[in-house]
């Protein structure tokens, strides 16, 4: 291919639009444009970097049995209604009507429609287990679409969808699908880590993300440093260790302390002269299963995620000021435990055992000391509900933890009967008896990985690609191209390379060797091959994109010499 024939409109200015690196790179390099908010078109140099990352997706998927199937990208709202989705997914499902008033969306994912498909056509234990998958576009409108292809409300995404007999058959589609995407984010040659992760609404009992490591990724992962642990974990999903003090205290009597204007944990330890580990911060929550307390530790944070798991919710979010008002009669920043009524108590376990400790007071300018769980207020749900930090105990082997930010770019769930058993998938037994289908879901984000990689391959000059999914491995660059020997002997290097079954671009452009440098590094090529003032002497310059290293190599040798090289 010819950089003069093809299109790389390529932007001197960062777009002023762009938040993240991998959006302002793949704006500025030529490889997306803006066609509305969440939504791109993906351009020449996107879309084979895209082809590229698929085909190694498709090689593993088939690899491990998958068969490739195209699902619809509109689903009759019937199907999920059926499974009780179609409320849970609130604002972010695109809905709309058919000329005949039919509600149907547009699918974020499909796990209703292949669910359906599965149960018209396979009936017997013999047809089973069964892994299907396919590469299609999604849509969720994002309340903020941003990052660009990161968070965007079309994109393409992977899923394969296994079905077994049992919770054993389930276990190895499981782990084929696990060890496949670690084969797929290795082979696409980038850092990653396998995480255990919440559910979410997809559903399901058991689930792991994959995170490419980036430290301008949204999602905060922490792990153990043990080699012999090996745990990892989102902080969604994180575990605590809780460990009750060796020497408590004798519980002394609840007492009422003025705090004039100290709404803060900050505020009350500075007023009180504690510390605050001996403070419970409580959290008013509204929820689909009405209001709720959650109940940590003043230097804790509530795990939202975990919260909604302990009392079943849906939809959670912090009561406002009004609401705090109604409920405890208090203004912001008093709110307590004791004598507080008409909600649901979550306590965090860590609190449990906590012993004269202070707590708001249900009325302006007051905390109440001394207060001690279980006498004071109940604890009708103890759980593990805070947010896990680094240094914190692993909940394995007690070593520190350590934090780091990744990028999801996949995740796998074992869901089990979740849809199988309310939309009625079953088969028939050895014996003639009727069982649930067990499933389990399994997603690649395929241009969330093309941004993904962007974010953790790159330097000031522009994005470094992986070799195995860059848009060309090689590009020649004759320095002048009206210089007869240096076009002569660009024309056999691109010649010999393409010959070699190298993916290389020739830049014929009539532009100035810096400019073409420029863009070379901009658009990410693994490697640049220079024909230039050694030209005369038949030799031609190698340069690394990712370390700079450069070497001369004749003509003859430079086919094999640029293979060893990526």
């Amino acid at each position: 291919m010819r950089a003069s024939e093809y299109l790389i409109p390529t932007l001197r200015e960062t777009p002023a639009e762009a938040e993240v690196v991998s959006h302002r790179l793949l704006l500025k390099a030529g490889y997306i444009r803006k066609a509305a908010s969440g939504f791109y078109t993906l351009l020449p140099l996107a879309h084979r970097v895209l082809q590229k990352i698929m085909r190694i997706i498709r090689e593993e998927m088939d690899r491990q049995g998958g068969q490739e199937i195209l699902l619809p990208i509109m689903q009759p709202a019937e199907l999920w209604l059926r499974s009780g989705r179609w409320q849970v997914y609130g604002p972010e499902l695109f809905r709309l009507k058919d000329r005949h008033g039919r509600d149907f969306c547009l699918g974020p994912t499909h796990e209703e429609i292949i669910t359906e498909l599965v149960m018209g056509d396979v009936r017997s234990h013999k047809q089973l287990p069964l892994l299907l998958y396919q590469m299609q576009n999604k849509y969720r409108d994002e309340r903020r679409p941003r990052f660009g292809l990161l968070r965007g409300r079309e994109f393409i995404m992977k899923d394969l969808y296994s079905f077994d007999r049992d919770e054993a058959g389930l276990e190895v589609s499981y782990r084929k699908m696990f060890e496949a995407y670690q084969r797929v984010f290795g082979r696409l040659g980038l850092e990653f880590r396998p995480v255990e992760a919440d559910s979410g609404p997809i559903g399901g009992n058991v689930s792991h993300e994959f995170m490419v490591l980036a430290g301008s990724g949204e999602a905060l992962v922490v792990h153990c440093p043990g080699a012999a642990c090996g745990y990892a974990a989102n902080v969604e999903k994180a575990e605590s260790g809780a460990k009750r003090p060796r020497h408590e205290e004798e519980p002394a009597a609840l007492e009422l302390a003025p705090t004039p204007g100290k709404r803060t944990v900050d505020d009350v330890c500075a007023f009180l002269e504690v510390g605050p580990e001996r403070i419970v911060k409580t959290l008013l929550y509204e929820t689909d299963k009405g209001p709720c307390a959650a109940l940590v530790r003043g230097d804790r944070e509530v795990n939202e995620v975990k919260l909604g798991n302990a009392v079943g919710a849906v939809h959670l979010e912090m009561a406002g000021p009004e609401t705090i008002r109604r409920i405890t009669g208090a203004p912001v920043g008093f709110t307590g435990p004791v004598g507080l009524e008409g909600v649901r108590f979550v306590v965090d376990d860590e609190v449990s055992f906590m012993v004269n400790c202070i707590t708001g007071a249900n009325q302006g300018d007051a905390h109440y000391r001394n207060v001690n769980p279980g006498r004071d207020f109940p604890l009708p749900l103890v759980t593990d509900l805070r947010l896990v930090r680094e240094k914190d105990p692993c909940p394995r082997c007690g070593l520190p933890l350590l934090a780091a930010r990744g990028i999801e770019v996949g995740q796998v769930f074992k869901l089990g009967t979740k849809y199988s058993e309310v939309m009625g998938l079953t088969y028939l037994d050895e014996h003639g008896a009727e069982r649930p289908v067990v499933m389990g879901c399994y997603g690649i984000g395929v241009t969330r990985t093309l941004a993904a990689a962007v974010e953790q391959n790159h330097d000031e000059q522009g994005m470094i690609w992986p070799a195995a999914i860059a848009p060309f491995a090689v590009v020649v660059v004759p320095v002048n191209v009206r210089d007869e020997v240096q076009s002569e002997l660009a024309e056999k290097a691109y010649a010999a390379l393409s010959g070699a079954g190298v993916d290389v671009l020739l830049d014929d452009r009539p532009e100035r060797p810096g400019v073409k440098f420029k863009d070379a590094d901009l658009v990410g090529y693994p490697l640049r091959v220079t024909v230039g003032k050694t030209a005369a002497d038949g030799l031609v310059e190698l340069r690394l994109r990712k370390n700079g290293d450069t070497r001369l190599a004749g003509i003859g040798e430079l086919a094999a010499v640029v293979r060893a090289l990526l």
